[in-house]
């Protein structure tokens, strides 16, 4: 039996202000292809298909076109559930009768802890929930966290699971030992909202949605899909794919990965303006692509987000490489003359704090000249 595991697709996204949608829109287009290609058993979307409860209407029907092309085109079963940016409620919408054409979509948490068969192979779906709706679902007053959740949840779908057979769990959840990223919304505060790996041994495989790397936990037989696009520039070196799983009856499985390349990657730059405005640097480079510029030019500088977008019509992020590094070892600084520092000590000492430059002794020099003008025109020396 193979299914192909996706999920994190946050439909609807908006990134630095730009809505990302006709860029999912082109990548969907590549999954419906690779579908169509792999002809799998079932398509595994493991939460988050939109980015808000209320995605906007561009989103719903960008959504609601590749489903169709995918399980009524294609006559391919899809079983998903719902993420945490997800309206539960909303997308609970129709399901009693998706299901009589194999579309298995799980908004909210029910005690209903069946799965879904497809060619041999149990689909146990369990869509995000806060634990406090947990709580209430199953009367259990000491369930207070995520771990205590899912550990009530699986033991409720422990007590008819089959060992013997090819069991995948579907879910969408912070598992401890996860690389996370800046695009992911926080389940909880502290380490509440996390569950451990031991919670999904009885499964043969497990799916899961919420980190957007691919490689953000390493463990036999928990995967992340990984999200569709990189949604921050802190997911800009990974890499983006969905998984390919064939299953055995017996629950071993063997994997593989198929990428899906964006029109418009989103990378990093970092250089002087110069070097970066120079023909021959830039015609080397995909122009389009969602930038993050750093630039490494000490000094003032005019419009240099202006002169790079004229080059560089998607740069959503600039910062000065120097800005950030004298930010970072800046400290509280106060000029006391009670210490009785001279004039050039202070300004040392200022210099020092607001900058990493060196001050070095032709600065001195030429600054020891300047305060000593100053103070002639003053009276003072």
């Amino acid at each position: 039996m193979k299914f192909i595991h996706t999920g994190d697709w946050h439909l609807g996204k908006l990134v630095h202000g730009m809505y990302m949608t006709e860029d999912q829109r082109e990548v969907l287009n590549q999954f419906v292809e690779l579908v169509a290609e792999e002809q799998p058993d079932a398509v595994v979307i493991a939460g988050d298909l939109y980015d808000r409860s209320v995605p906007p209407t561009d989103a719903v029907e960008l959504l609601d076109e590749v489903l169709f092309r995918i399980n009524v085109d294609l006559n391919t079963p899809v079983v998903a559930i719902a993420g945490n940016h997800d309206s539960a409620e909303r997308l609970s919408f129709g399901s009693s009768w998706y299901r009589h054409n194999h579309f298995y979509l799980t908004g909210k948490l029910s005690n209903n802890f069946q799965p879904v068969h497809i060619n041999g192979v149990n689909f146990y779906l369990v869509p995000y929930a806060e634990p406090g709706v947990v709580r209430h679902l199953l009367d259990d007053s000491s369930i207070h966290s995520h771990q205590d959740a899912m550990k009530a949840v699986i033991g409720k779908i422990e007590e008819n699971l089959n060992p013997n057979e090819a069991n995948v769990f579907v879910g969408h959840a912070f598992v401890l030992g996860g690389d996370s990223c800046d695009s992911e919304r926080t389940l909880s505060v502290g380490g509440s909202g996390c569950v451990t790996q031991d919670l999904f041994d009885p499964f043969a495989f497990t799916a899961l949605g919420h980190l957007h790397s691919p490689d953000a936990i390493r463990h036999d037989r928990i995967r992340y899909s990984g999200s569709l696009l990189k949604y921050s520039f802190s997911e800009a070196k990974q890499r983006k794919s969905v998984s390919i799983v064939e299953m055995n009856e017996n629950g071993t499985f063997n994997m593989r990965y198929r990428s899906l390349k964006p029109k418009q990657d989103m990378r990093e730059l970092e250089g002087h303006l110069e070097q970066l405005l120079d023909p021959s640097f830039y015609e080397k480079e995909n122009i389009h692509d969602y930038l993050k510029v750093t630039l490494l030019d000490d000094g003032a500088m005019i419009d240099p987000m202006g002169k790079l977008r004229q080059v560089f019509p998607n740069v959503l992020h600039l910062e000065r490489k120097i800005e950030s590094l004298d930010q970072k070892h800046k400290q509280n600084f106060t000029s006391i003359r009670e210490e009785k520092k001279t004039e050039l000590e202070l300004f040392e000492q200022f210099y020092k704090e607001m900058t990493t430059s060196e001050f070095t002794g032709d600065k001195r020099d030429l600054m020891a000249g300047v305060i000593n003008q100053v103070l002639k025109e003053e009276g003072q020396k």
